[in-house]
C-alpha cells in the first residue's frame, strides 16, 4: 500500500474494522468481490441465479433479509458499467454489532489495491481476508542482537518490532588462576563460545529464511563480538548478503532492538518507523523550546486547521471517536457532537434517544480539514514509542504550526 497516502490508509483500516464487529443472526451477510476485468452483467446473472436459490430458503426472515441484500447489489451495479481499475466489493446484509438492533447495512469499498479474485459469499460475518492482507506489512527486516552472554532475534515489520527469539549462553566469565589451569579454562572457554556462535547463528538463520520478503538484515550488540560473529561466518550465506549495517549497542536484549532500530536510522530513512521518529521529535523539539510552533489537543488543533495555520498535522491511529450529527424526534433538538461511540446516543436537551443523521470518524474529520489547507497528514502508530507519547501525552491530536498563532 505504499501508494496511497497515511490518512487513506487509515479510513481504509477504520471500515474494515468496523465491517468486523458486525454479525448477523443467521447466513444472510452477503461479501461480493469484483475484480477489475469482470463483466458486470456476468456478475449480475450470477446473483439473478443466487436470487432464485435463496427463495428456498426455509426461515422467512432470513430468506427476506437474503433477497433484500441481493435486490440492493443488483440496483447499484447499475450504476457500475465496468468496475473501478482496483475492483470493488459490496459488504450488505442484515446486522449489528454484539447486543445491538439487528438493522440493513451496505457498505461499497474501492480498494487502493486490486482486487484478485471474484467472489459472492453469504454467511454469518463478512468476508474481510483479502482485504485485511492488503493491511498487513510484506517487507520485513531482520534484526539480530549478539554477545557472549546473549542473543535476540527480531524483525521490523513496517512501524511494529517483534522479538522472535531470545536466548542464553553457557560461556563462562573471566578465570582467575594463572598457569596450565588458566590456558586450558581458556581452550574449554573458546570451545563454548564456538558453539554458542553456531547455535545462534543457525536459529537467527532459520527464522530468517522463513520469510520470503525479507529486505535485509540489521546487526548489533556490544563491543567487538558481533563483527567477529559475522566474519567467522556463523551466519547462512544468503542471510550473509543481506546485512545491511552493524550498529553499537548498550542492550542485547528485546529493549536492544528497540536501539539498534534508533541507530539504524540515518541508513533507513525511507521506513514509515524511521519517518515517525523524526515527525514526533521535530513536534516535541517545539514543544520544548516553547517556541509557539507547536498545538495540540481537539478543539487548539481544529482552530489551527480552520485558518490555515497547520502544517504538519500530527494524529494517533489509537483514536476511536466520531462526530456525530444528531437530531432529536422528541424535543426538536438539532446539532453536532462528539462521542466515542456510535451506540446509543442520546439527546444534551431532553436526554431521549437521539437520530444520527451523520456519522464521521473524527480523524477523518481532521484529515479532510487539512487537505483543504495543504497541510500534510502523519497518522502515528500506537505500537511505537512515539506513538504513545502522543496519545497519552498529548491526547493523539497535535500539529506543527506555520507561523505562531494568538
Amino acid at each position: 500500500m505504499e501508494n496511497i497516502s497515511p490518512a487513506e490508509k487509515y479510513k481504509f483500516k477504520r471500515k474494515i474494522e468496523e465491517l468486523k464487529d458486525i454479525k448477523g443472526q443467521h447466513t444472510e451477510l452477503i461479501s461480493l468481490y469484483i475484480p477489475p476485468k469482470k463483466q458486470i452483467s456476468d456478475v449480475v446473472a450470477q446473483l439473478r441465479d443466487e436470487y432464485s436459490q435463496s427463495s428456498n430458503i426455509k426461515s422467512k426472515q432470513t430468506r427476506k433479509n437474503v433477497l433484500s441484500a441481493i435486490e440492493s447489489i443488483m440496483s447499484q451495479l447499475r450504476y457500475f458499467k465496468t468496475p473501478p481499475p482496483n475492483g470493488v466489493v459490496f459488504f450488505v446484509g442484515e446486522g449489528a454489532k454484539s447486543g445491538k438492533q439487528p438493522k440493513m447495512m451496505s457498505q461499497v469499498i474501492e480498494p487502493p489495491m486490486p482486487i484478485s479474485i471474484y467472489l459472492y459469499r453469504c454467511d454469518s460475518q463478512f468476508y474481510l481476508e483479502p482485504l485485511e492482507e492488503m493491511l498487513e506489512e510484506k517487507d520485513s527486516y531482520g534484526l539480530l542482537l549478539i554477545d557472549r552472554r546473549e542473543c535476540t532475534i527480531g524483525f521490523l515489520f513496517g512501524k511494529k518490532i517483534e522479538m522472535a527469539a531470545y536466548l542464553t549462553s553457557r560461556v563462562p566469565g573471566k578465570h582467575g588462576r594463572g598457569g596450565q589451569s588458566q590456558r586450558r579454562f581458556e581452550r574449554l572457554t573458546e570451545i563454548a563460545a564456538h558453539e554458542w556462535f553456531v547455535k545462534a547463528g543457525k536459529k537467527a538463520s532459520e527464522l530468517f529464511l522463513e520469510k520470503d520478503n525479507l529486505k535485509g538484515v540489521l546487526v548489533g550488540g556490544p563491543g567487538p563480538t558481533k563483527r567477529m560473529f559475522l566474519n567467522q561466518n556463523y551466519l547462512d550465506y544468503r542471510i550473509a548478503d543481506k546485512i545491511l549495517g552493524i550498529y553499537d549497542t548498550g542492550y542485547t536484549d528485546e529493549y536492544g532492538l528497540k536501539e539498534l532500530v534508533n541507530n539504524a536510522a540515518n541508513d533507513l530513512e525511507e521506513l514509515d518507523i524511521i519517518k515517525e521518529k523524526r515527525i514526533m521529535n521535530r513536534f516535541m523539539e517545539e514543544v520544548r523550546s516553547d517556541s509557539g510552533l507547536a498545538v495540540y489537543g481537539e478543539e487548539e488543533v481544529k482552530r489551527a486547521l480552520e485558518i490555515g495555520a497547520v502544517d504538519t498535522l500530527i494524529l494517533s491511529d489509537a483514536i476511536r471517536k466520531y462526530k456525530l450529527k444528531i437530531s432529536c424526534p422528541s424535543c426538536g433538538y438539532s446539532g453536532e457532537t462528539v462521542s466515542e461511540s456510535d451506540e446509543d446516543i442520546k439527546c444534551p436537551e431532553c436526554k431521549s434517544p437521539a437520530v444520527i443523521e451523520e456519522k464521521k470518524d473524527i480523524l477523518e474529520e481532521y484529515s479532510d480539514m487539512a487537505e483543504r489547507s495543504s497541510t500534510k497528514v502523519e497518522i502515528i502508530s500506537k505500537d511505537t514509542e512515539e506513538g504513545n507519547i502522543l496519545i497519552k501525552a498529548f491526547g493523539g491530536i497535535a500539529g506543527i504550526l506555520r507561523y505562531k498563532i494568538d
